[in-house]
């Protein structure tokens, strides 16, 4: 594996880079970065494909321009097609995990010509609604503390977490993977109880040892980054989702035509912020079916939480194989 920044949109990201055949990008979410999958890289590349795993705009060695209006899913989609045309190719393969999966399925539906498949972890693709995300937030939470409306005004969320990243590092990972939310479960009264004007660590759950899908060498490397970024860009992803509904509006209930794949695990929160979970996998491609034209693979995964391809590296790394084997 090697690093290489490429040049792209107007900006320059770095990736790291593994492996000779077609091409498969890999789009982390939020906290994370390249190193998110840092074990499927060489499995997928040790395969055939040629695996450029990125930090996004905003994390990492990459570029961190300073408007919200920088981090629309419309301007990460045109990151991604010029990493297509430095590579020299015409289509490409896309992995997305968190905010990832939403990046990779809009880079899809816009550039229908240039990705021939894509798979995401965690986050299934919604289409475009009538009102945005943040619009529904603010119905749905009323009265309530919930971590994406805390993050839309500027400088808030930074103060609070750039003078601690392993505190909120740690909090973040270990409170939604599968330790962190059978423990909510455990407990009537978590997090999201919160009043409105709480911040985003009071009352989060903590541990006193490390989950074993991590270790404190892999979360210093994590800390490091975020030390190099800030916390500026990851959080204007989540502030430029009202430009995102105005860019984004004329595809209003669009489906996916591209060979698609969908990885979920069972305790991902992600899974009760549109409802009480999937019973199993049979239940999770009935549920998404209807707005892929081609929904080839899916997969419920048990026991796992949201870190999907960290929390579960052999299992997600067989079922993306399958995957390509597929299409």
């Amino acid at each position: 594996m090697e690093f290489k920044f490429i040049e792209t949109n107007g900006i320059t990201l770095r990736a790291a880079v593994e492996g000779e055949g077609p091409l498969v990008i890999m789009v982390h979410g939020c906290p994370e970065s390249w190193f998110s999958w840092r074990r499927q890289i060489p499995v997928i590349a040790e395969a055939g494909y040629k695996v450029v795993a990125i930090d996004v705009r905003g994390y990492g060695g990459s570029d961190k321009p300073h408007p919200i209006e920088e981090y629309t899913i419309k301007k990460i989609s045109d990151d991604l097609i010029g990493i297509i045309d430095f590579f020299g190719e015409d289509q490409a393969i896309l992995f997305g995990h968190d905010w990832g999966g939403p990046i990779v399925w809009y880079t899809s539906l816009l550039n229908e010509d240039r990705i021939s498949a894509v798979a995401g972890l965690s986050v299934p693709y919604f289409p475009q609604r009538e009102f945005s995300t943040i619009d529904a937030f603010e119905m749905i939470y009323e009265g309530k503390f919930f971590y994406q409306l805390y993050f839309q005004e500027e400088g808030v969320a930074e103060a609070e977490f750039e003078p601690n990243l392993r505190k909120y590092l740690e909090a973040t990972y270990f409170s939604i993977d599968a330790r962190g939310m059978k423990k909510q479960f455990e407990n009537p009264l978590n997090a999201m109880d919160k009043g409105p004007d709480a911040k985003y660590l009071d009352g989060v759950i903590e541990f006193d040892d490390y989950p074993n899908w991590i270790n404190k060498d892999e979360m210093n490397y994590l800390i490091n980054e975020f030390e190099t970024s800030g916390m500026r860009g990851p959080l204007n992803r989540y502030r430029a989702q009202r430009k995102d509904f105005e860019d984004l509006k004329k595809y209003k209930d669009k489906k996916l035509k591209q060979p698609a794949a969908l990885m979920v695990g069972s305790l991902d929160p992600v899974n009760f912020f549109v409802g009480d979970g999937y019973k199993d996998t049979a239940h999770l491609k009935e549920t998404f079916d209807p707005v892929y034209e081609n929904l080839v693979s899916t997969k419920l995964i048990e026991d796992v939480g949201h870190w999907t391809q960290q929390e579960a590296p052999e299992e997600v790394n067989e079922f993306l194989l399958n995957f390509l084997k597929l299409i």
